[in-house]
């Protein structure tokens, strides 16, 4: 199956997809179990990039209860020049104070060591369950034992390493333009935009001139347009690591149609999904208000389960949209501003639309379905 399955992403057309498995050139990975997750799967990850003079992206939640590994990626880590990253995937390390901290911090130093980098090169990201204490020296031996292991064929295990609720991994490898770009990530709950809600780490050999710039720009049309929840995370990473080695730049929209893919997978796969939905909003006042409109709808329970239920029911986007508006005098909202016929057919990714009627302001939010499976994943996440 193809990686690019979406029909609202278009590759650049010279892309060859590779084994979504193999990593970028000068990049070599590893993942291995240290007995975080209950199922005994593998659930501590390490990435390098052996070029010295790579250089880096790195965005992260805007929580305001951010996980000891954002704090620490914030406080300690060079944003421009991360070589390594080292990901646990049992534990957020959230809520967990001062020992937290100095856990995440342990793992910075330990997998520096055992690279041979500057822990300043290396971030740092975990996501699990909140508030619970990290097993700290199971962690550091997991570390040193996926250092160990480390290898250009390592995309595979380290995609493994990462997962929580996912079904599945989700990771490609792809050429175009003379460059390779892999990437890997994970996300199915806990995600809504701000910024991301989710991890992700993606790698190129390829030019980078600002790689910031470029980052920001991708997750912008792809991460920060993606709810399955509403619910921010606290522990949101996205990495874009550049060696340069191929010594040509990155082609136009590479790179956004990857982390669109990327982002849309983790809404198909959000949990209990079934479909994945994108909403239209055009004639809002500016660009603000129609992002504020587009969230009220693909957030609302109303619309969601509608979505589920294949109702094409116009109402309660009409609702939604004035519910995101009170207190603004509205014109009334109708059928005829509204397209929800997708809804009640099969296609996976129906479109829904709106037309606002006051201006020349537009935004599309892409979200997943609301199911029984959702309440059950949930209600059963600690026990």
């Amino acid at each position: 199956m193809s990686f690019f399955r979406s029909r609202w992403v278009q590759p650049p057309e010279d892309i060859v997809e590779l084994s979504p498995t193999a990593l970028a050139p000068a990049f070599r990975a590893a993942g291995t179990a240290c007995g975080l997750k209950a199922s005994g799967g593998t659930d501590v990850g390490i990435v390098v990039c052996d070029e010295p003079s790579a250089i880096s992206a790195l965005l992260l939640t805007r929580n305001a209860a951010a996980a000891a590994p954002v704090r620490v990626c914030r406080d300690r880590c060079d944003a421009g020049a991360i070589r390594a990253a080292v990901v646990n995937s049992g534990n957020a390390n959230a809520a967990t104070g001062s020992q937290g901290y100095a856990d995440a911090v342990a793992m910075q130093e330990r997998t520096a060591a055992a690279a041979g980098l500057e822990p300043a090169s290396v971030a740092v990201a975990e996501t699990g369950t909140i508030g619970v204490p990290l097993d700290t020296a199971s962690v550091l031996d997991g570390i040193d034992r996926a250092a160990e292991q480390l290898r250009s064929g390592g995309g595979e295990d380290f995609s493994a390493a990462i997962m929580t609720t996912d079904s599945g991994p989700k990771r490609c490898c792809v050429s175009a333009g003379g460059v390779t770009l892999s990437a890997q990530a994970k996300g199915a709950g806990m995600i809504e935009p701000g910024f991301a809600t989710m991890l992700c780490f993606v790698q190129t050999d390829a030019v980078v001139d600002d790689p910031d710039a470029a980052l920001r720009g991708a997750v912008a049309g792809s991460f920060e347009r993606i709810t399955v929840d509403g619910q921010m995370s606290t522990n949101d990473t996205v990495l874009l690591q550049a060696s340069g080695t191929a010594g040509v730049p990155l082609p136009a929209g590479l790179l956004d149609a990857v982390l669109l893919q990327l982002a849309l997978e983790i809404v198909a796969d959000g949990e209990g999904a079934t479909r994945v939905g994108r909403i239209e909003v055009r004639g809002a006042a500016d660009g603000v208000e129609a992002d504020r409109v587009a969230r009220a709808i693909g957030n609302s329970p109303l619309v969601k389960t509608a979505l589920y239920g294949r109702d094409p029911n116009w109402g309660r986007i009409a609702q939604a949209a004035g519910h995101a508006l009170a207190g603004i005098d509205l014109p009334e909202i109708g059928p005829g501003q509204i397209d929800a016929d997708e809804v009640g057919t099969e296609t996976a990714e129906p479109e829904l639309s709106i037309d606002l009627g006051r201006g020349t302001g537009a935004a599309r939010l892409f979200f997943s379905d609301l199911t029984h499976e959702y309440i059950r994943i949930n209600a059963e996440y600690t026990t």
